[in-house]
């Protein structure tokens, strides 16, 4: 059974249309990067995977639909936003008695361990805690939790580089294993690339790629070509091209017309591409396919 299938998935605020009939499918034991500019729908489509907004089409979460049997799937779900709330007023320790007594997976020890990485002191309240540490709070609280599908929101935003290496460190060595399926959304691509085992990008309501790790690195390849070569290497049709410094980059699709990768060697420096660069590829191509079309 997947932990997240979706099939004509829909929301409209008004004339805004966020998701545009949407269909993924999530297996267990899998890390999945939804990535996206600001407004593609990512939010949406975890709002509506969290029961948090009624949508139109099919949507089955661990087997459930999340609109009408919320509470019930909450007992399996855990969800970090973009943005760390809780009580000004509450102490740390209190915050830890809370969780305990309100959620019974709730791994008071695990937390402890997690704090303990933090120079966050347990008598402190929440007001005296800088952005930062409430993040981190908040993350030590949510990954004590255990939860079937955890479900990120840009979980790192206002953490300094430390201590995001050290949260993505922890969720593989302390939260992940194969009975988990985590599903993260974040700006910061290039911190994530080797967590993930799949990788979505939505842009304007629409999957515009779907594709696993293993997929990608055997699919996919990057080319900054000899000036010389550059003629040769545009012939064979890269998916994009790009210009830095003053060299040409081009990227391939190994699966269009059957390209084999050693002929590249020739041409110049080959590398797996970065998720960054695949996704901007995509949506150049799709907003050149647009304009096309208009």
């Amino acid at each position: 059974m997947p932990y997240i299938e979706a099939r004509g998935l829909r929301k409209a605020f008004g004339t805004t249309i966020a998701l545009d009939g949407v269909n993924l499918r999530i297996e267990e034991g899998r890390i999945l990067g939804l990535i996206g500019p600001n407004g593609a729908g990512k939010t949406t489509a975890l709002n509506a995977i969290l029961g948090l907004v009624p949508y139109q089409g099919e949507l089955k979460v661990l087997g459930r639909d999340p609109w009408t049997e919320r509470d019930q799937l909450m007992r399996d779900v855990c969800f970090i936003a973009d943005v760390a709330v809780l009580p000004r007023w509450i102490k740390v320790s209190q915050a830890l008695d809370y969780v305990a007594g309100v959620h019974p997976r709730f791994d008071r020890a695990k937390a402890e361990g997690f704090l303990a990485k933090t120079t966050i002191g347990r008598t402190s309240k929440v007001r005296e805690l800088s952005k930062g540490m409430v993040a981190q709070l908040h993350l030590a609280l949510v990954m004590a939790i255990d939860a079937r599908l955890l479900v990120l929101d840009e979980p790192t935003l206002g953490l300094d580089i430390l201590y995001r290496k050290q949260f993505y460190d922890s969720l593989l060595n302390d939260y992940f294993d194969r009975s988990r399926t985590i599903v993260v959304t974040t700006h910061q691509v290039e911190e994530i690339q080797n967590v993930l085992t799949d990788v979505m990008f939505i842009n304007r309501g629409r999957i515009v790629f779907d594709c696993s790790m293993e997929e990608l690195e055997s699919r996919y390849l990057e080319v900054t070509v000899h000036p010389e070569q550059v003629a040769t290497a545009r012939a064979l049709k890269p998916v994009h091209e790009r210009q830095v410094l003053g060299r040409s980059i081009l990227l391939f699709d190994l699966k269009v017309d059957a390209l084999d990768r050693q002929q590249f060697a020739a041409f110049g420096d080959v590398r797996t591409p970065s998720i960054a660069d695949l996704f901007v590829a995509e949506l150049s191509n799709n907003r050149s396919n647009q304009a096309g079309h208009a």
